[in-house]
């Protein structure tokens, strides 16, 4: 079985064109290698649960090990199952409201789409309802919605998305349904109800929301229990403007008038609504099995500081098969780009520390997270169940699709600005002759959307690496974003070895930074996500 893993590396290098042949390096031919057996027509585009997906996992465990990384995963395995399941709705869930004494039964569908608890006994919500703007808390901003408002034991009334003003990435926190949930529930609420705001009832309606209501949702498990944090205050649904206008009809606060707050920029009015709210929605957990996490470990040698654990991962999942594809197309969604080249990148900066011959101060823990392309599950998983002790997760680094059809000339690393990372990522990159640049595109809120951010939630300080838009950068990304991005087309042909090489000695460069430094690494003094998640909030 090993030989047969290890066998294609070495035909996809003898099958090279002989000019890349004399020109590649080795180190260049390795990570090549990598990247063409992962996103192989043979591997089926890495879709979580296959058997594709495990032997790809089965490679990558094998790999760390010839790096000479050692088990990092459970039962002295390089592997980390992480139990994944499929939450269904159980018929069509009901809104009521009620009013002087009178019920208004709501159409599921036009007025509402119902969600809440998969958990036994919390699939019925009822509360008066109060409407708490956007429902956000910010010191940072002096925004708190729930200024003056008393929501225990009510349901909270907020809009989606979060008010104008705010950095792109905090917005995008408090824009995310788990923070709405959270800040309710520390507040005491019963449950959480999402209206659309009307600026957005085009993107994301009623009837769009019910395609994704009748699929349901993935999620991992503990003990066959769906992940939640907000367990005692559900998300009970989303409204659309029909539904608002009967929620606020009689109501003290005035619809329209919030919404022209909301599109103003301004604060928008709150407060109680003098209704109340049922809502029933039963749940159907479907098991879905397993899909590992790969776990390697680069064991520090010093004795106080290698129990501290550098972490740098990559998600080795991608979409699968297109099961649409027309007769004769191709239908294998390969991920060269998304994500091959990431897991063959952790395999090279592991290779690295192996060729320095010097052993990092800190560990180096190597994660290959299954499930990213359904939610960032399994970095989530990881995240708040690692095989270490969380304390002792001091830094992660993240590697995701970084476009490399060209010779980049600088990089961005998502979430350098936030922490003590950003400076040792900064001066790694310049002596490599590299620059470090901010984000071009904050507006896409990129911080919160890629496997880091699982760590972030978690109190470690994290980056996400990419390539930048100097030079040829920005035509290069949109081209690939427009073209292969989740396509068949992103094959190990569109990539540039000898860029990729390049940000192996950058990853590997950091990582060693780090993991040989004296103290471990900080969030910035008053930094949203410091504040928030660091070890001061905990």
């Amino acid at each position: 079985m090993k030989s047969a893993l290890l066998a294609l590396p070495l035909v996809a290098l003898t099958l090279a064109p002989a000019a890349a042949q004399q020109t590649a390096s080795p180190e260049e031919a390795e990570l090549k290698a990598h990247i063409a057996y992962l996103s192989s027509d043979a591997m089926a585009g890495r879709a979580p649960f296959t058997p594709q997906y495990r032997t790809a996992a089965d490679y990558v465990a094998k790999q760390f090990a010839a790096a000479g990384a050692v088990a990092g995963g459970e039962d002295d395995s390089f592997f980390q199952p992480v139990p994944l399941v499929r939450v269904v709705p159980d018929g069509r869930g009901t809104m009521e409201l009620g009013r002087g004494g009178k019920t208004t039964a709501l159409v599921f569908g036009e007025d509402f789409v119902s969600l809440g608890s998969p958990l036994p006994g919390k699939s019925a919500v009822t509360g008066d309802v109060v409407f708490a703007g956007y429902g956000v808390v910010d010191a940072g901003s002096g925004i708190d919605d729930y200024a003056g408002l008393d929501v225990s034991g009510r349901i909270v009334a907020v809009l989606g998305g979060a008010p104008k003003g705010l950095h792109s990435e905090v917005a995008a926190h408090f824009g995310s349904l788990q923070a709405k949930a959270m800040l309710a529930a520390a507040r005491g609420a019963k449950g959480v109800l999402v209206l659309i705001p009307p600026a957005q009832e085009k993107k994301m309606s009623v009837s769009r929301l019910l395609a994704q209501w009748e699929r349901g949702a993935t999620t991992w498990a503990k003990d066959g229990v769906p992940a939640t944090s907000t367990r005692d205050t559900p998300l009970v649904g989303f409204m659309g403007a029909t539904g608002a206008r009967k929620l606020f009809a009689g109501s003290p606060l005035d619809l329209e008038a919030i919404a022209a707050a909301a599109e103003a920029g301004t604060p928008v009015p709150r407060g109680p609504l003098g209704t109340s709210l049922s809502v029933a929605q039963k749940f159907t957990v479907q098991p879905l099995g397993t899909s590992d996490n790969v776990v390697g470990v680069i064991e520090g040698s010093d004795p106080a500081l290698k129990d501290e654990y550098v972490v740098l991962s990559a998600h080795l999942d991608h979409i699968g098969v297109d099961e649409d594809a027309k007769p004769g197309a191709d239908a294998i969604n390969n991920g060269a780009m998304d994500n091959a080249l990431g897991v063959g990148s952790l395999i090279e900066v592991a290779r690295e520390f192996q060729r320095s011959g010097k052993r990092p101060r800190r560990s180096v823990m190597l994660l290959a997270v299954t499930a990213e392309e359904i939610g960032l599950l399994g970095s989530d998983y990881f995240a708040r169940n690692p095989t270490v002790p969380r304390q002792s997760l001091v830094a992660e680094i993240n590697l995701d699709m970084p476009v490399m059809t060209f010779d980049f000339v600088d990089l961005v690393a998502l979430g350098g600005d936030r922490s003590s990372i950003g400076p040792v990522a900064a001066k790694v990159a310049g002596d490599l002759g590299f620059k470090l640049v901010p984000d071009p595109s904050p507006e896409l809120a990129f911080f919160v959307r890629t496997d880091h951010y699982s760590f972030v939630k978690q109190g470690v300080p994290s980056i996400s690496l990419d390539t930048g838009p100097g030079g040829p950068g920005q035509a290069a990304i949109t081209d690939f974003l427009e073209k292969h991005y989740h396509q068949p087309s992103d094959e190990v042909g569109l990539i540039d070895m000898s860029a990729a090489r390049d940000f192996v000695r950058v990853n590997y460069g950091i990582a060693r930074a780090i993991a040989d430094a004296d103290a471990r690494p900080v969030w910035n003094k008053g930094d949203f996500f410091g504040e928030m998640f660091g070890a001061d909030a905990k």
